[in-house]
C-alpha cells in the first residue's frame, strides 16, 4: 500500500472531481479525496498499480496529471479560459454590433453568411473545450456543466445554420447568441478562477515559503569554511547551513552555533520574536530577526514541518463534510434534470403559448445557460478553503473539513490541567528524602529522564546527573506514574499520593519516590497559569459555554485552579482511562470539546466531538487531535470556535445563493424574461458571488 499525491489540471466544479475519484475508486485505489478548487488527488494504492496507467485514464476523462516527475512544458495557445475569452471576444463585439445596424449603417453585418464567419472561430473553440468535456462526462455517467452550454451553443448555431442555408430570413440567425453564450461564459469560468484562486492565498504564501535560497556551508581542500548559495531543495539531512540576520530559514534545522530572535508568524501566527539558542530547532519558514546562526538541517521534503502543515491544510479540503456531500448528491442529478426543463420549456413555450420556434428555442437555451450545477459543487469547498487558510496562518490547524462544521454544536469545553491552563514549566520548589541527598537525587533522575510527562521532565532536567543508575526494567505506567527495576532486583516507583500504600499520612505534595515500597523521598514542583487562561475562560462563559477542569490531579489543587480562572466544574484524580469514560459520558449529553497538551490526553481528545491539541510546532505529526492549536496557543482557542461557526455560517449563506439562484433564474428564463446572452452572464456572476463570499473570511470579524 502506498499514499500518492497528485496535482490534477482542468478540473472546473465538483462534478468533475466526482469523475476522476469515481475513476479512481472503479481502478480499485482506497481513501480517494479530490479538492476540485486547487486539483490536489490523494488515494492509496495497492501494490503493482500501475501509476501509469492511472495518469492515461484520467487524462482519458479530459484532465491532465503533474507531479513531481511531470516535465513542465510551455501550455499551447488557447490553453486557458482568459485566453480564450479574450480570443473569443473580438468576434462575438462584431457580430453583437448587427443588432445596431440602422443606427450604424452596418448593414453588411446582416449577411448571414458574415455572420456565420465572424461565429466559426467562435463556436469552433467553445465546442472543443467546452463540447469534449461534455462528451467525456457523458461517457463517464456525470454529466457536467459543460453539457448545458455545449447543448445551448450547438442548438442556437445549428438553427442559425439552418436559417442562413435555406434562407429562412433574419428571425432564424441567432449568431450572436451562440458567440455570446461561449465567449460570455469563458469571461465567468475565468472571473471564477481568479476568485477561487484568492481563496486558496493562504496556502499558497505557505507553499512559497518552501522554495528559498539557503547557504551551505563546506569545506574546501585546506579544510576551510567557505559559503555558497544552493535551493533549499537541495539539501539534505546533515548539510550544515549559515542563517544571516534577516534571513528566511530555509529548512528545518537544528542549531549548532550562534543565537538569534525568531519570528515564527508563518506557523505559529504569533508575530513576537522568541529567543533561539544552541540545540534548538528552527522552522523552515520562519524568519531571523536578529542574530547570526549557523544550523544543521534535520528535515527535507515531506518531512519538513511547513510541509506537514500543507499537507494536513490540503488533506482536510478534500474531506467532504456532511453539508457537501448533499449538495455533490443534487448536482450528480441536476444536469439530466435542467435538460428535461429545457425541453418542456420548448414545447410549452412551442405548441402550447403559440410562440415561434425561434423564441422557444431561445427560452429553452436561456434555461440550458442559466443553470449552474458549479454553484452548488463551490458552496462548500470555497468556504473551507478560506477557513482553513485562515487558521493556518493564525497558528490554528484543523486537521479534517468536519471539525470545521462540529464547532457550531459545541456547547461545553473541558479543559486538561497541567501543560494546558497552566504553562507546563515547572520548577522544583522543596523535596525531602529519606536517605543520602545525592543518592535520592541520581535515582530520581534515573528514572524521570526516560518520561516526556512535565514534571518528570522538570526534575530530569534540574537533577541532571552524569553517573546515572543502569536499570534491568523501566516503564511508565500511564496515569500511576514510573516503575523500575535495577541490577539487584531492587524496585524503585515514582509517582502521586496514588502508589503510597499507608506509608505516610501527608499526601500532599506532587512526586513521591518509593524502594522496595519503602518511601525514601517526596518532590514539590510549582507551575503557573498561563496569563491568557482567564481571558479565554471568561470568553467561553459569556457565550453560555460550560467550562470543565478534567484532571488527574490532586482535587484541592484543581479546585483551587479552577476558583482561580472562573471554571464551572472540577473533575479531578482521573486515570487516563476514567478520563476516557468521562469524555464518553459528557459528550453523551451535549457536543463537548476537549482541550489537553495532545500527550497523555491522546485517548479521550480522540472521543470528543472535537479534540484540541495544544503543541509546539515541532511535534504536529505526533498529534491525534481534530484541531491543533501551534505553540501552545490557547489564546487562539476563542478564534478557533468563532473560525469554526462563522465558517459554517458562510457555507450555509454560499449554499443558500446557490440553490435560490438557481430555483428563481430558472423559471425567469423559461417565460422569456432573459435572452441567451444575459443569462451566460448571470451564470458566471453566480460563481463569482460564492468565491467573494468565501473570501470575506479572510477579513470577517470572528470574535
Amino acid at each position: 500500500m502506498e499514499k500518492i499525491d497528485w496535482k490534477v489540471e482542468g478540473m472546473t466544479c465538483s462534478n468533475c472531481a466526482q469523475t476522476v475519484s469515481k475513476f479512481l475508486v472503479k481502478e480499485g485505489m482506497e481513501e480517494v479525496n479530490v479538492n476540485p478548487l486547487d486539483g490536489a488527488v490523494s488515494f492509496v494504492a495497492k501494490e503493482n498499480t500501475v501509476l501509469s496507467k492511472l495518469k492515461s485514464g484520467i487524462g482519458s476523462l479530459g484532465y491532465r496529471v503533474v507531479d513531481d516527475s511531470t516535465t513542465e512544458t510551455k501550455k499551447p495557445f488557447l490553453s486557458t479560459n482568459k485566453e480564450r475569452f479574450f480570443y473569443t471576444l473580438p468576434f462575438t463585439l462584431v457580430l453583437m454590433m448587427h443588432m445596431l445596424h440602422g443606427w450604424l449603417q452596418l448593414h453588411w453585418l446582416m449577411n448571414p453568411w458574415i455572420q456565420l464567419a465572424l461565429c466559426t472561430p467562435v463556436f469552433i473553440t467553445g465546442m472543443w473545450y467546452f463540447g469534449r468535456s461534455a462528451v467525456k462526462s457523458l461517457r463517464n455517467g456525470l454529466p457536467n456543466m459543460n453539457v448545458l452550454v455545449s447543448l445551448g451553443a450547438l442548438a442556437s448555431f445549428t438553427y442559425s445554420l439552418a436559417g442562413a442555408v435555406l434562407h429562412l430570413g433574419n428571425d432564424y440567425l441567432f449568431f450572436e447568441t451562440t458567440a455570446s453564450i461561449i465567449t460570455l461564459v469563458f469571461l465567468g469560468n475565468y472571473l471564477e478562477e481568479a476568485s477561487v484562486e484568492s481563496t486558496q492565498k493562504a496556502v499558497r504564501s505557505l507553499a512559497k515559503s518552501q522554495k528559498v535560497m539557503a547557504n551551505i556551508i563546506a569545506f574546501d581542500d585546506q579544510h576551510q569554511e567557505i559559503v555558497f548559495p544552493i535551493e533549499n531543495t537541495l539539501l539534505k539531512t546533515g548539510d550544515l547551513i549559515l542563517i544571516k540576520n534577516g534571513e528566511q530559514v530555509p529548512i528545518d534545522c537544528k542549531i549548532l552555533w550562534g543565537d538569534g530572535m525568531l519570528n515564527e508568524s508563518i506557523i505559529t501566527g504569533e508575530s513576537i520574536p522568541v529567543q533561539k539558542q544552541k540545540k534548538d530547532l528552527l522552522v523552515g519558514g520562519s524568519v531571523l530577526e536578529s542574530g547570526i546562526i549557523k544550523a544543521q538541517v534535520t528535515a527535507t521534503g515531506k518531512d519538513t514541518v511547513l510541509s506537514g502543515i500543507l499537507h494536513l491544510v490540503q488533506q482536510a479540503q478534500a474531506e467532504k463534510p456532511p453539508m457537501q456531500k448533499l449538495a455533490d448528491k443534487i448536482s450528480a442529478i441536476f444536469v439530466p434534470v435542467v435538460v428535461g426543463i429545457a425541453l418542456i420549456t420548448f414545447f410549452v413555450n412551442y405548441a402550447m403559448l403559440d410562440h415561434t420556434a425561434g423564441v422557444s428555442l431561445m427560452r429553452a437555451i436561456a434555461v440550458l445557460v442559466i443553470s449552474c450545477p458549479c454553484a452548488m459543487g463551490i458552496a462548500t469547498p470555497a468556504a473551507i478553503a478560506v477557513g482553513l487558510g485562515r487558521g493556518a496562518k493564525s497558528g490554528i490547524l484543523y486537521r479534517n473539513a468536519s471539525s470545521l462544521e462540529s464547532f457550531k454544536n459545541i456547547k461545553q469545553v473541558v479543559f486538561d490541567k497541567t501543560g494546558t491552563l497552566t504553562t507546563g514549566l515547572f520548577k522544583i520548589t522543596s523535596y525531602q528524602t529519606f536517605i543520602a541527598e545525592d543518592e535520592f537525587k541520581r535515582i530520581a533522575f534515573s528514572m524521570h529522564k526516560f518520561s516526556n510527562h512535565p514534571l518528570a521532565r522538570t526534575v530530569a532536567k534540574e537533577w541532571k546527573e552524569n553517573d546515572q543508575l543502569k536499570w534491568k526494567e523501566i516503564k511508565e505506567l500511564k496515569g500511576l506514574g514510573i516503575y523500575a527495576e535495577d541490577k539487584e532486583g531492587n524496585i524503585f516507583e515514582s509517582g502521586s499520593h496514588k502508589i503510597l500504600q499507608g506509608e505516610t499520612s501527608d499526601t500532599d505534595h506532587n512526586i513521591f519516590i518509593l524502594k522496595n515500597k519503602q518511601l525514601i523521598g517526596w518532590i514539590d514542583l510549582e507551575d503557573e497559569i498561563r496569563t491568557e487562561a482567564k481571558e479565554v475562560i471568561r470568553w467561553l462563559q459569556l457565550r453560555k459555554i460550560k467550562t470543565i477542569l478534567l484532571s488527574g490531579d490532586r482535587k484541592d489543587k484543581c479546585v483551587n485552579t479552577a476558583q482561580e480562572l472562573g471554571i464551572d466544574e472540577v473533575i479531578a484524580e482521573q486515570t487516563p482511562q476514567q478520563k476516557l469514560e468521562k469524555i464518553a459520558a459528557l459528550n453523551s449529553e451535549t457536543p463537548t470539546a476537549m482541550i489537553g497538551d495532545g500527550i497523555n490526553d491522546a485517548p479521550a481528545l480522540a472521543k470528543a466531538t472535537i479534540g484540541i491539541s495544544l503543541s509546539e510546532a515541532t511535534q504536529i505529526a505526533m498529534q491525534s487531535a481534530d484541531v491543533i492549536l501551534m505553540n501552545h496557543g490557547l489564546k487562539n482557542l476563542p478564534k478557533a470556535l468563532g473560525l469554526g461557526k462563522h465558517t459554517y455560517i458562510t457555507i450555509n449563506q454560499n449554499l443558500f445563493w446557490a440553490f435560490i439562484y438557481n430555483i428563481i433564474a430558472i423559471p425567469v428564463a423559461a417565460t422569456g424574461l432573459l435572452t441567451p446572452t444575459f443569462a451566460a452572464l448571470l451564470m458566471g456572476f453566480s460563481d463569482v458571488v460564492l468565491a467573494l463570499n468565501s473570501a470575506r473570511l479572510f477579513v470577517k470579524k470572528v470574535l
